[in-house]
């Protein structure tokens, strides 16, 4: 298995933690950090839309608590119609805009373009990026003098 086949399994596994029942549809994320060591997280979905949570930001806070901001290197993002509790679909997604923004705050931080790897929650096929390219002109921590 491929450094990024590993990466978007372990967002696959996460995604099977999603709690999901309004819109019924997972959505899992990996960061490997710089040390090879994996965060995941999967979107958390509230009764009050609003405040619910993305995968991507789930494992960036996570990453974050962990004092890890900075380490994140890469990405993969997964996600599919719950069927019997299981995610499915091969069709690749990609981070919502807010993912791309808090994406990038770790990326800035660590001082690198992170390689974002989009799957579906089933299938081989991915699409690899650049944070850069699905967030061009983006604004962080450097915009404020940091």
């Amino acid at each position: 298995m491929t450094e990024p086949e590993a990466l978007i399994a372990a967002a696959r596994a996460a995604a099977r933690n999603a709690h999901a029942p309004y819109s019924r549809f997972a959505v899992g994320a990996a960061l490997r950090m710089t040390d090879g060591s994996i965060v995941t997280g999967a979107n958390f979905e509230n009764a009050s839309y609003g405040l619910s949570l993305c995968a991507e930001t789930v494992a960036i806070a996570t990453a974050s608590a962990q004092g890890r901001l900075g380490e994140v290197a890469e990405v993969a993002v997964i996600g599919g119609m719950l069927v019997e509790g299981v995610p499915t679909g091969d069709a690749p997604i990609r981070p919502c805009g807010r993912c791309r923004q808090v994406l990038n705050e770790a990326a800035q931080i660590g001082r690198r373009d992170l390689t974002v790897y989009c799957a579906g929650a089933e299938g081989d096929a991915f699409e690899e990026h650049r944070l850069s390219e699905l967030l061009p002109h983006a604004f962080g921590p450097a915009d404020l003098g940091l």
